[in-house]
């Protein structure tokens, strides 16, 4: 039978290279690409180019208008008899990765859309397998080692995203008796680690923005920054997912794909520093300090960094990945440090820094 994969997400950055790189290692695979109508203009710009460097022919994929946080993903009758008939890949990307996202649009859109996905796929007749993108930072408030096994130890978080992420992953969990699943839990994502390529300027690249604002200054460091960052570079998380979700191996298990040897807070703040302005930060400012600085929007929109951002520079959580490296040892795929995909993500900000459609607005 031939394999048909449906993908939420598209045109987004990882949904879009996941598609690349998986037309590239099935060559006669189908894809159906649920975009939301939004969208659809960028979408087809995007496969005009993933077609143009030769993932073709055209007719392997189909753009579907439709919307997750509608029944039946928003679609028409005809094309859900068909998906039904036809899908046996599904992989879940769409969702809302705003640390800041106010709760009821992440509520709607990653606990009620997935919910949605989760009905589609258990209606397909010919499903092998649904691979389901969810995040290392379901572990929310959690301390200490995380293990790739756990889910629900009781935990808060530091914010909706979080909230949210973790609600829709128990929910995909409670098909693991009806449905042959992966799940996905990529630590912080990154740019390309040899292009630096990345979509947008959030996340690790509010640090660099901040930098960008106090460069004629004297940098502080962010509180004492023990923690670990757990950053990896896309490339790495398309190698393993487009890996995994055909590995019979992976059937029914849940993988991190953090870093195995992730730099601290401090460490990496300084790695940005030199990279990004050519020098180390000198004193210290405590991290509550600028948190609670943060809480005032003004300052907010002139350093251009979200105020969720900094809890992440002192929560102590180590992420064990133990499943995903030695399942992805055989394959040849692992993460690659810090130091070796930092600079052509460095490199990358300072050549688009200035590109509107790559920062993030700060509310």
């Amino acid at each position: 039978m031939t394999s048909v994969s449906f993908i939420t997400g598209f045109p987004g950055f990882i949904a879009t290279r996941l598609l690349k790189k998986i037309a590239r290692f099935h060559p006669f695979a189908r894809f159906e690409l649920l975009v939301h109508p939004s969208q659809l203009s960028r979408a087809k710009q995007e496969l005009d180019r993933l077609v143009a460097d030769g993932a073709s022919p055209r007719e392997r994929y189909r753009l579907i208008q439709g919307d997750i946080t509608a029944k039946g993903l928003g679609l028409g009758s005809d094309d859900l008899t068909r998906l039904r008939r036809d899908v046996t890949h599904v992989f879940h990307l769409a969702a809302l990765y705003d640390l800041a996202v106010p709760q009821d649009i992440a509520y709607r859109v990653n606990v009620i859309g997935t919910d949605h996905v989760n009905d589609f796929v258990r209606s397909l007749t010919h499903l092998q397998r649904y691979t389901y993108f969810s995040t290392a930072y379901v572990s929310g408030d959690r301390t200490g080692r995380i293990y790739e096994s756990e889910l629900d130890c009781g935990q808060s978080f530091k914010n909706h995203y979080e909230a949210t992420k973790f609600a829709a992953e128990v929910n995909v969990q409670a098909l693991r008796e009806d449905v042959p699943l992966t799940i996905i839990r990529p630590g912080i994502v990154m740019g390309d680690s040899r292009t630096g390529e990345t979509a947008k300027f959030d996340g690790p690249y509010f640090i660099m923005r901040f930098l960008d604002r106090l460069r004629a200054l004297p940098v502080p460091y962010v509180g004492a920054g023990a923690a670990h960052i757990n950053l990896v570079p896309v490339d790495y998380i398309i190698d393993a997912t487009a890996h995994l979700a055909f590995a019979q191996e992976a059937l029914d298990r849940v993988y991190h794909l953090t870093n195995p040897n992730p730099c601290s807070a401090r460490e990496t703040y300084e790695m940005i520093c030199t990279a990004l302005l050519g020098k180390k930060p000198t004193w210290t400012l405590p991290s509550s300090l600028i948190e609670a600085s943060l809480s005032l929007s003004p300052l907010r929109r002139f350093v251009r960094v979200e105020k969720e951002t900094i809890a992440y520079f002192s929560h102590l959580a180590d992420y064990d990945a133990s499943g995903a490296q030695q399942d992805l040892l055989a394959a040849g795929i692992h993460c690659p440090s810090l130091r070796e995909f930092l600079q052509p993500a460095v490199d990358y900000y300072i050549a688009h820094r200035t590109d509107p459609d790559k920062l993030i607005p700060v509310r």
